[in-house]
């Protein structure tokens, strides 16, 4: 799955420039400082940049994010066209076609970097803990997407309340889809290469502020 080919790069101008995973992480980071405070800097996409990227596409790092319309990595990132290849899916789940396009991501495109990004609130989150605890019965296509969710929840600590249950939920489920990433024989094979680097982050929705996880490399 992730099997990039030699160092990432990033169009500047008419140069290409070398991004490490290091790097690239240090840009998001950097980036959501920006938006947190108010000093973003893409408000506008200039036609000249937009015709540059009609000729192909470099991003330097992937994100796997939920379809949350509160939480789009763009603006959370204060990133531009091209920057971020981007798969969002309810729940920030690992799937089959969303494991496919990873691997796209990895082959095609090179990145070094891939980042699953959770939010505080997740609703499929929400859904999954409704379903496992209190018996909730969703509709049959939702109870598949609840059922990538649930496997990640096994090791919730009893006894929590509701709004804890639900915060400790959604950090283990971007954990769980980090695990997903790592237990595949590409990805175990990359990252024991220490070529690509794999992070989780949750996004505070009142602030936007993005929570890098402590230990990334505890998924277990």
């Amino acid at each position: 799955m992730l099997q990039p080919r030699g160092p990432r790069v990033h169009r500047q101008g008419a140069r290409l420039a070398v991004v490490s995973a290091n790097q690239a992480l240090a840009r998001l980071v950097a980036g959501n400082e920006r938006f947190v405070e108010g000093r973003a800097r893409f408000p506008t996409v200039r036609k000249e940049v937009l015709a540059a990227l009609a000729k192909g596409q470099r991003p330097y790092a992937t994100i796997v994010g939920c379809s949350d319309s509160r939480v789009p990595p763009e603006i959370l990132f204060d990133v531009g066209f091209g920057e971020l290849f981007i798969v969002r899916v309810a729940g920030n789940i690992i799937s089959t076609a969303v494991m496919g396009t990873l691997q796209y991501a990895a082959v095609h495109l090179h990145t070094q970097l891939f980042v699953i990004l959770g939010h505080e609130g997740c609703g499929a989150v929400k859904a999954a803990i409704a379903r496992k605890y209190h018996g909730a019965v969703e509709r049959r296509r939702i109870a598949l997407l609840l059922d990538r969710i649930t496997p990640g929840l096994r090791g919730l600590p009893p006894g929590l309340n509701a709004e804890d249950r639900l915060e400790a939920a959604v950090e283990a489920n971007v954990r769980w889809s980090m695990r997903q990433m790592r237990e595949t024989p590409e990805g175990r094979a990359r990252m024991k290469e220490g070529v690509v680097k794999l992070v989780g982050a949750i996004v505070e929705l009142k602030t936007g502020k993005v929570r890098f996880l402590p230990d990334n490399a505890d998924v277990s």
